[in-house]
């Protein structure tokens, strides 16, 4: 190859500063049979400690049925990568359709995209799907109620061509007040709800007048939480999107997961990643199809709405197996015992003389206030076997006492006494 385009290694390299190259030989060790590998990956493994989680910040440990884990593993789904040639993929397509129409059920929303990499990537496209759709406008306002990772990536996104402004918070939720910053310069709002605090937000103050300025609104959702909280589309916003491990996909130290990315029909166009559609051949016999994949493997590239080249199609399988298991009913009572148990958790910490420092309403999460520090909470909770929640202070100084509690339909009444017992006991 090097012979061929007539330059060396080291021609190839030139572009990388000198600095950053390698002036040394790796420190690696020596080759090792494949026995030894095996008894030192399983060493290794041992280090991880299995831990009563009560942190969440976007990644909650729901039981996961086993029902999952064997239909995913079926060969047929479990090799296949994504649909290249979808003629032959039919079981592919049919499930990506049925995860779809799932999707759109669950948020009251019009289309579903086959998902994408994960809720921070998601949220990430939504944003330019929006300047998109508002292709004469260039700002963007963000509430910070937003998973701050998330924030990161939507600014990653945009890198310096577009204006970014935040809305602050005020008691735990966005400042309605603030809503003077959605005008007709801004392609579009992003807001999460429930915020990154666990707390719900005043929605429809930002759509109403979001719509009054032809501003494009973006939801970020926890999808258990539509059990019995208004939908995305009862809240009429343009594009929906979340984190979708929480539905069916074990946490996994970090991953994989997938992005859920919704919107109203009239949007589809602007919508990245593929679409999956049902029809019937020139015999009547029904098939499926991609009806849309707007991506740049397949148009021109200058034509192309996003660089996003695939789904996470095994995760979102396994999510939709989840909510064919659980149904409406199923999500409605996870989404009543996972609200009840937070709130009993809420309680019985602060008879154990700890402070709440908000007093909104939540779903799932909450701050509590340790006097000692968030951090010294998790590390007596982790030698207790708790991993006792989320240290705020990891994303503003003023937080360092705060730490973000979670609970799910899992944690017992006894687990959660004893978490109570170890953060008062600080």
């Amino acid at each position: 190859m090097l012979k061929t385009i007539g330059k060396g290694i080291a021609d190839l390299l030139s572009a990388i500063p000198e600095e950053m190259h390698l002036k040394s030989s790796l420190n690696l060790p020596s080759f090792l049979s494949e026995m030894a590998i095996k008894e030192e990956t399983l060493k290794t493994a041992k280090l991880n400690k299995d831990l009563i989680v009560f942190a969440g910040g976007g990644v909650y440990d729901h039981y996961v049925p086993s029902a999952i884990g064997h239909l995913t593993g079926m060969p047929e789904f479990y090799t296949s990568y994504t649909p290249y040639q979808p003629e032959v993929s039919q079981g592919t397509l049919q499930a990506i359709y049925e995860y779809q129409s799932m999707i759109c059920e669950l948020t009251g929303m019009e289309v579903s995209n086959a998902s994408i990499y994960d809720g921070a990537t998601a949220l990430g496209e939504a944003i330019f799907m929006a300047f998109a759709i508002n292709s004469d406008r260039n700002k963007v306002v963000v509430s910070e109620g937003i998973n701050p990772y998330y924030i990161e990536v939507i600014k990653t996104y945009l890198g310096e061509n577009y204006l970014f402004e935040t809305l602050s918070l005020k008691d735990g939720i966005t400042d309605t007040d603030q809503v003077s910053k959605i005008d007709e310069g801004a392609a579009c709002i992003a807001i999460q709800h429930p915020n990154f605090l666990g707390n719900l937000e005043e929605v429809e103050e930002f759509v109403k007048v979001a719509q009054e300025h032809d501003v494009i609104v973006v939801l970020h959702f926890d999808p258990i939480s539509l059990g019995i909280l208004k939908t995305p589309g009862e809240y009429r916003v343009d594009i929906a999107t979340a984190e979708g491990q929480c539905l069916g996909v074990h946490m996994n130290l970090g991953g994989p997961y997938l992005g859920i990315l919704t919107s109203m029909k009239k949007h589809i166009r602007s919508m990245p990643g593929r679409i999956a559609g049902k029809t019937v051949d020139k015999k009547g016999k029904e098939g499926y199809v991609m009806v849309l994949q707007t991506r740049e493997q397949h148009i021109r590239r200058e034509k192309a709405t996003s660089n996003i080249c695939t789904n996470q199609q095994l995760c979102a399988l396994s999510s939709a197996i989840y909510l064919a298991l659980h149904g409406w009913e199923g999500i409605r009572e996870i989404a009543n015992k996972t609200t009840q148990k937070a709130h009993y958790l809420a309680e019985i910490l602060q008879k154990a003389g700890l402070k709440l420092p908000y007093k909104q309403k939540f779903f799932r999460e909450f701050v509590v206030e340790i006097p000692a520090g968030a951090e010294k909470a998790i590390k007596k909770g982790v030698k207790k076997g708790y991993l006792a929640g989320i240290n705020l202070g990891k994303f503003k100084k003023e937080w360092r006492k705060h730490l973000l509690v979670s609970v799910t339909e899992k944690r017992t009444k006894n687990e959660m006494d004893e978490l109570a017992r170890i953060l008062s006991s600080i």
